[in-house]
């Protein structure tokens, strides 16, 4: 035993690091060390002597325990030690420039369309995204039996509220507090869908809708708009047109196209050969929406557009999955820091 405490005593003296330290605990006091080994040896001795040899045992192993720990606390100071020279900074270097984000292309292609129509004298209006049904459906003129909900129905809060599906719910709410006055608003923000994601369509998107109301505010006026939104967004060398369409709360309704900004009109593999393509939906504001409002619809006329900000990226950029915006890859978000 005394043998073994010498022995002991003067490997861990000699210990240099942490790690060897630690095998010589596993040797001396491990389960299967030499301390445990003595241990066993006690139930080949007398009964009387049993006591005495394993007080001298426990003894031992208090010294061993109490050597290691010293031990310890020298290499982990020394280590430390030798930690902080050999990271010594030397703070005469220049400094390490910290790695900063970049707009997010939606949000580049969102705050081009602000600025666009800010200075065509209109106003940005956001609202809430849990809105009531009363206006994200029934004042936009699409009653609870309506069919044009099925496309749209999402995730309802109660039977009254929901996510709304597109930002005519603030636009309806604009209606309602602005009446019978002018009006000249965009409206952007998150919307949300009964859409299976893929490569074109997500569940959650980007929107601007925008709303003109006065006297004799016609088809033409939307036109002329939406041609400089065209031009300014793709190019001056586009054109749009207009194809009749159907939505609740606009009457007329048009789809409207440009000119594919690839092939500039003459058909190519992005626009499927038609040398167009579809951009957003458009119309006269539907009577029945004015009226519900407050407004006299045979005083008052407008217009209402809307579009998807993910479209216009896709398209300005060249971007061929709309779920590229959502994946959180800093290397797609870094692609967009020229365009700041």
């Amino acid at each position: 035993m005394q043998q073994l405490q010498q022995t002991a005593l003067k490997d861990i003296a000699s210990a240099d690091t942490t790690s060897s330290l630690n095998d010589l605990r596993v040797k001396y006091l491990g389960k299967k060390g030499a301390v445990q080994g003595l241990m066993k040896n006690m139930k080949n001795l007398p009964a009387d002597e049993k006591p005495a040899y394993g007080q001298k045992v426990n003894k031992l192993k208090q010294e061993l325990q109490k050597a290691l720990e010293e031990r310890k606390e020298s290499l982990e100071a020394a280590e430390l030690e030798g930690k902080i020279t050999s990271e010594e900074i030397d703070v005469t270097l220049p400094g390490r420039r910290p790695s900063a984000g970049s707009l997010h292309p939606l949000t580049l292609v969102q705050q081009e369309l602000e600025d666009l129509f800010v200075g065509l004298g209109y106003q940005v209006i956001e609202g809430p995204e849990v809105v009531e049904d009363l206006y994200c459906f029934e004042r936009a003129n699409i009653p609870r039996d309506h069919p044009a909900r099925d496309m749209q129905d999402s995730l309802y809060i109660d039977p009254e509220h929901l996510l709304r599906t597109h930002t005519t719910a603030i636009q309806m709410k604009v209606l309602e507090e602005q009446a019978p006055n002018d009006i000249k608003v965009i409206c952007p923000g998150k919307v949300y869908r009964r859409d299976d994601d893929d490569a074109t369509h997500s569940h959650q998107f980007t929107q601007m809708e925008g709303l003109v109301i006065g006297e004799h505010i016609t088809l033409a006026d939307l036109k002329g708009t939406l041609e400089f939104l065209a031009r300014k967004m793709f190019g001056q060398d586009r054109e749009i047109r207009f194809r009749p369409s159907y939505f609740p709360f606009t009457e007329p309704s048009v789809e409207v196209d440009v000119t594919c900004h690839v092939c500039g009109g003459k058909g190519c593999p992005t626009c499927k050969q038609t040398g167009w393509i579809e951009i957003l939906g458009a119309g006269e504001v539907h009577p029945h929406v004015l009226e519900m409002a407050g407004y006299d619809p045979k005083k008052a006329q407008g217009f209402a557009f809307g579009v998807g900000i993910e479209r216009v990226a896709m398209l300005k950029y060249g971007i061929d999955d709309i779920r590229h915006f959502y994946t959180n890859d800093r290397r797609f978000a870094k692609l967009f820091e020229r365009f700041e």
